[in-house]
C-alpha cells in the first residue's frame, strides 16, 4: 500500500478508524531537518500502550479510568526517497478490546467535525441570540437524530469559543487589548481586567491607569459604561 503524501495517508487512517469503530492518533513523527519533510511515521489505535503513572499519586482523589489496552494496531509508512511518496512497511490490524458499534462511531473524536455549512449555521445562530445547546437541538431535529449529526454540543460551544477568541484577537476587542498592552508598556502602574461570562463573551472590562488610581484614593468615585444596549444585536 502507497500514499502520495502523507496528509492522504493519516485522512486513511482515519476513515478506516471511523469503518471499524476504533479511534485513532499519531505514535511519531520523524522529520528531516533540513525542510522538515516526514521521513517516516505511525499511527496507532489510541488504546495502545498504557498510560504513563501520574507522579502526583495519592494527590489525585479521582484517578481517570485506564483506557488503554496495549493494543498493537498500527500503520508504519516510510518515505520512498526516489519515488516521493510513502510506503506502509509496518500493518496490524487485530485488536484485543471490544471496538465501537457503527451506532456510535460518529462520536469518536476523529469522526466529529464540523463542516463549512454547519459553521455557518452555528454562527448565524449565535449571531441571532439563540443559546448553543437550542441551536444544537435544532441541528439534530434537522438532520432527523443525533446520529445523523457529525459534531456534539461540546464541539458546538468549542467552535463558538474558538470563533470569539478569533475576533478578540482581530477585531474591535483585540484593538483594546493591543491598547490596554501599549499602555503597561508605557506605565507599568496601569492596570485591566476582562470578566468572561459562560458563553466566553465579555461581560466586564476594568481598567485604571495612574491617575485614576490617585483620583479614586481621593474621592472613591468610579465611573462605569453599561454596554447592554447592545445585547440584542
Amino acid at each position: 500500500m502507497e500514499f502520495s503524501n502523507i496528509n492522504e495517508a493519516w485522512m486513511f487512517w482515519v476513515s478506516y478508524g471511523g469503518q471499524k469503530g476504533f479511534e485513532v492518533r499519531k505514535r511519531y513523527t520523524n522529520k528531516r531537518s533540513s525542510d522538515g519533510m516526514v521521513r517516516s511515521c505511525r499511527y496507532v489505535c489510541a488504546n495502545e500502550g498504557h498510560r504513563v503513572e501520574d507522579k502526583r499519586g495519592r494527590l489525585i482523589k479521582c484517578p481517570r479510568a485506564e483506557t488503554r489496552a496495549d493494543c498493537q494496531v498500527r500503520m508504519g509508512l516510510v518515505l520512498d526517497r526516489e519515488k516521493g511518496n510513502y510506503k506502509v512497511t509496518d500493518l496490524i490490524l487485530e485488536h484485543n478490546h471490544v471496538l465501537q458499534l457503527p451506532q456510535t462511531s460518529h462520536l469518536m473524536v476523529s469522526q466529529r467535525k464540523i463542516s463549512d455549512l454547519q459553521g455557518f449555521e452555528i454562527e448565524t445562530a449565535d449571531d441571532a441570540g439563540i443559546r448553543p445547546k437550542l441551536a444544537h437541538e435544532l441541528a439534530t431535529i434537522q438532520v432527523g437524530g443525533s446520529l445523523n449529526l457529525s459534531y456534539t454540543l461540546r464541539d458546538h460551544k468549542n467552535y463558538l469559543r474558538g470563533k470569539r477568541q478569533r475576533e478578540m484577537a482581530y477585531g474591535q476587542a483585540g484593538s483594546m487589548l493591543m491598547y490596554f498592552q501599549e499602555k503597561i508598556a508605557e506605565n507599568p502602574s496601569f492596570q485591566y481586567a476582562l470578566q468572561m461570562d459562560q458563553e466566553e463573551q465579555i461581560a466586564n472590562i476594568f481598567w485604571a491607569d495612574a491617575k485614576m488610581l490617585t483620583d479614586y484614593a481621593y474621592f472613591g468615585d468610579v465611573v462605569s459604561f453599561d454596554t447592554t444596549f447592545g445585547t440584542n444585536k
